[in-house]
């Protein structure tokens, strides 16, 4: 019996349950602890996004610790869960790796969504275009999430009579996104746009995603996966969906709250040649995997001169993976910024964007206990370029006026 492997499926379903946990604190904090004032239609949309994140993780991940048990359970307990010689049924496990990893997949998405929908209306100097859809449309994204899951398994040996009701609920679910996006490109429409590192990211993130999106609804008709299932296609859908939320948004999110975190700006003309770098290369990588799978290059194939048919792509395969090594070289330009920032970069203010949320009203980097005092909340955290304010942004906590409120 191999013990490594009992012992990873143990730490699987610990790692996981330590996760629940974690998503249990998310929403804690966020019903209980929030600021007086700070109704949970005046919570910034990255808020709205974590939590909704935090929910689709706790309703999904019990399938998959169940699963990791009952796998161990069949290797060292002697059960038959997934065994046919036992009346066991080995698609079961991917029904329940699937109800996981499917709902997993907008635990990671919707997050980085969240930090591109706070830089957007701040760079533009625009309120947010339709607040209540974007949170009714993630809430609705999220159900829809937990009923999509089997178009992963449409070659897998399942009842084929599932696949047109799992093809029309995958396609449905592009719906609720192609609203939050629709509504990105509202808030930029006419706006007075400063293209700074974190803006460059973020407008790069909604540019991936787009084309990620488009790819992925034809991707869940059935007929059309049959021929794309596990080809390179399908690998640079997915990097153009979760690539787009992790990295690009993960960098504009670094490079918007790097001054609070640390109370020191990052250099801004490192920061926008990392982007354009990374922009490039990332698109010269992932680009031509759709070709290379419309090929019919599968994954996992360690020397595709080995079959004739892949043999003219060759040089395709070639330039994906020399655009990769620059795409990785690349982000040292990020490392050396980062540390070179943290020790001697530019003094942040406490709002140098700016923006109206709560954090940049204290210190940066911000003091014990966050707040000098405890904010109050008066309005919305996009009023940009609002009339009731001689500047174009308007804080969270700021308390105008009796005669400033009465006669806006």
């Amino acid at each position: 019996m191999n013990w490594g492997l009992n012992l990873w499926l143990l730490a699987l379903a610990l790692e996981f349950a330590s996760f629940l946990m974690g998503g249990v604190n998310f929403l804690t904090t966020a019903i209980n602890l929030r600021a007086p004032g700070m109704t949970f239609f005046r919570l910034p949309l990255v808020v709205w996004m974590q939590l909704t994140a935090a929910v689709i993780f706790m309703l999904s991940v019990g399938p998959l610790i169940a699963g990791a048990v009952m796998l161990l359970m069949d290797r060292v307990v002697g059960t038959t869960f997934f065994l046919p010689e036992g009346g066991g049924q080995p698609l079961l496990w991917q029904h329940l790796f699937w109800f996981f990893g499917h709902p997993e997949v907008y635990v990671i998405l919707l997050p980085g969504l969240g930090l591109v929908l706070e830089i957007l209306p701040v760079f533009s100097r625009k309120p947010i275009f339709g607040y209540r859809a974007i949170i009714y449309s993630t809430i609705v994204a999220g159900m829809l999430s937990f009923v999509v899951w089997a178009h992963h398994q449409f070659l897998s040996g399942m009842d084929p009579r599932l696949a047109m009701p799992f093809s029309i609920t995958t396609i449905l679910i592009s719906v609720p996104f192609a609203l939050i996006v629709f509504a990105m490109i509202a808030t930029l429409w006419r706006g007075s746009i400063s293209f700074s590192a974190p803006m460059l990211f973020a407008l790069g993130t909604l540019a991936v995603f787009i084309l990620g999106g488009l790819t992925g609804i034809f991707n869940g008709s059935a007929p059309v996966d049959i021929y794309l299932h596990d080809t390179y296609f399908i690998v640079a859908h997915f990097h153009y969906t979760l690539f787009s939320a992790v990295f690009f948004a993960g960098f504009a999110g670094l490079y918007f709250w790097f001054p609070k975190m640390f109370g020191r700006m990052m250099n801004e003309t490192l920061g926008k040649i990392h982007f354009l770098l990374t922009f490039i290369f990332f698109n010269a990588v992932f680009l031509p995997m759709h070709v290379v799978g419309l090929r019919g290059m599968m994954r996992r194939i360690a020397d595709p001169t080995q079959y004739a048919f892949l043999q003219p792509i060759q040089p395709l395969n070639v330039f994906i993976t020399v655009a990769a090594i620059l795409l990785l070289l690349s982000q040292f330009l990020f490392v050396i910024n980062f540390f070179w920032s943290l020790l001697a970069g530019k003094r942040a203010e406490r709002n140098p964007w700016q923006s109206n949320t709560l954090e940049w009203t204290t210190l940066s980097p911000p003091p014990h206990d966050n707040f000098e005092r405890v904010p109050v909340v008066y309005r919305s955290p996009y009023e940009y370029s609002s009339p009731e304010s001689p500047e174009d942004w308007l804080p969270q906590d700021r308390q105008l006026s009796p005669h400033t409120a009465a006669r806006s």
